[in-house]
């Protein structure tokens, strides 16, 4: 039988305050394990949590960049339940009433939908080692924001690009560092199938996965989950309501416990933090400080700099890379098209091999690519060439220019010279020069070809084909 994935999202992400989100204890990463701790976020009788406002303030700003509707009465409720790196055996959540709710996030032309946002505290992490386990609780009590989608998407490839244009979304807002290594942004994921033909609406039973650390181990999981479960149906069984954790090693899901229901949780409202309100002059505030967000930047980019749409959208998807792009545009005049197609190109293909979260993460700044461009656009340098330049400015930090002078590398623009190493290639490839007479336009491509192999890609391109294509066309007319 055929099944269509039903897939929800919810993504953790923490935010980046100086302290916690209920005490002031200091979230700096990578401190000693419980040595960022107090009474209150360890849960001590006696201690009272008090919110901190700019926790607040991030989330509100997170929930109106994803078009969400602010929470006018902000509460709190205990979330009840026992793990080990959870001193207080609850945890301070929102449940009913979230910060922010009915937003969405457009992939594509689709919209996902964004069902809610909610403040709350992190838990600790257990550290596991041969026949023990320790648990260091710095990260008991850090802020973070939950937020979590409608079960609109439909692949593994959609939840990709949803988390890859989210988390774009929050770099512009500078709300997180967004570091998946650091635990800054976690997803666990809600998947079931349903018949295909059967209504749109018709849910199966769902199985989450969870805290998955990277957006590869979210489309590996849910492609195995998607084929696990497709089994189990295709057999005659059911699907049971659980919690399964990836094994990324081993490229398969594992049971973790039977899947919660929220009465489970035993939610009720936290004593110690009374409910308030946030004023529209707050949340206008916060909205009237928002930046500027990928969708608003691109138009920006192919009104001011020319480009496509989707060069623009390219461009956008990281802050880092629209900053180096406009960086470029302010060193020296440049063709913005060839500065897009390099980076989309050569300097992304960079990024990835060294897993970098844009291109400003190379060592390769703005100003050398303005360089290396303009040699290529001033006719100094061919493409290949370029692309050799490249690598070596990459490895060895030096700029374009010089390693240019160094090498006495430049692309032969003479005439003369060119017309002689073409008139070699044409005596040494008869067949080719006939087959353009006859009509066959690529015969001319194959040529330029050879006397850019000949020159050891020195030969301008341009100026090789029009030599070539006048002594073929003279030829043809002396014939």
């Amino acid at each position: 039988m055929s099944y269509i994935p039903v897939i929800g999202l919810e993504t953790h992400l923490q935010l980046k305050t100086v302290s916690k989100i209920f005490c002031g204890c200091s979230t700096t990463f990578g401190a000693p394990p419980n040595s960022q701790v107090c009474p209150v976020c360890l849960g001590f009788p006696g201690t009272l949590p008090v919110l901190n406002r700019q926790a607040l303030t991030f989330g509100i700003r997170v929930a109106l960049a994803l078009g969400c509707g602010i929470q006018p009465r902000i509460v709190f409720h205990r979330k009840n339940y026992f793990y080990p790196d959870l001193p207080k055996d609850f945890q301070i959540s929102q449940y009913d009433l979230p910060l922010g709710t009915d937003g969405f996030v457009e992939i594509g032309k689709r919209r996902i939908r964004i069902g809610r946002a909610h403040l709350e505290e992190d838990a600790g992490k257990l550290l596991h080692s041969a026949g023990y386990s320790l648990v260091d609780f710095n990260r008991t009590g850090v802020a973070l924001l939950e937020i979590v989608t409608e079960p609109d998407l439909t692949s593994p490839e959609e939840a990709h690009l949803y988390l890859k244009t989210l988390r774009g979304i929050l770099e512009y807002l500078e709300v997180s560092d967004c570091d998946m290594e650091k635990g800054s942004l976690r997803c666990d994921t809600n998947i079931s199938l349903r018949p295909a033909g059967s209504a749109a609406d018709s849910l199966g039973t769902k199985v989450e996965i969870k805290n998955l650390n990277s957006f590869k181990a979210v489309a590996r999981s849910l492609a195995y989950e998607i084929q696990r479960q497709a089994q189990v149906l295709d057999e005659g069984g059911k699907i049971q309501q659980e919690t399964r954790l990836w094994d990324d090693a081993a490229g398969r899901t594992e049971p973790m416990r039977s899947k919660e229901y929220a009465h489970d949780y035993r939610y009720f409202p936290e004593p110690d933090l009374v409910p308030f309100a946030v004023s529209p002059e707050e949340v206008e505030k916060v909205r009237g400080n928002l930046p500027e967000l990928p969708p608003q930047r691109a138009r920006r980019l192919i009104e001011q700099y020319g480009l496509s749409e989707m060069d623009a959208r390219t461009l956008t998807a990281s802050k880092g890379t629209a900053d180096y792009f406009e960086s470029c545009m302010k060193a020296a005049p440049a063709s913005a098209k060839t500065l897009a197609n390099w980076i989309a190109g050569e300097l992304s293909s960079q990024t990835n091999a060294r897993n970098l979260e844009s291109v400003a993460g190379l060592p390769f700044p703005p100003g050398h690519l303005v360089e290396l461009v303009g040699l290529i656009e001033s006719g100094k340098i061919s493409g290949k060439m370029a692309k050799e330049i490249f690598a070596e400015a990459l490895s060895s930090g030096q700029s374009p220019g010089s390693i240019v002078y160094s090498k006495g590398l430049s692309q032969v623009t003479d005439p003369s010279v060119l017309q002689t190493a073409a008139q070699e290639v044409l005596k040494e490839h008869p067949q080719a020069a006939a087959d353009y007479r006859t009509g066959k336009g690529q015969a001319l491509m194959f040529l330029v070809g050879q006397l850019m192999r000949r020159t050891q890609g020195a030969a301008s391109p341009a100026i090789s084909q029009e030599i070539l294509r006048k002594l073929l066309n003279d030829k043809e007319k002396r014939g």
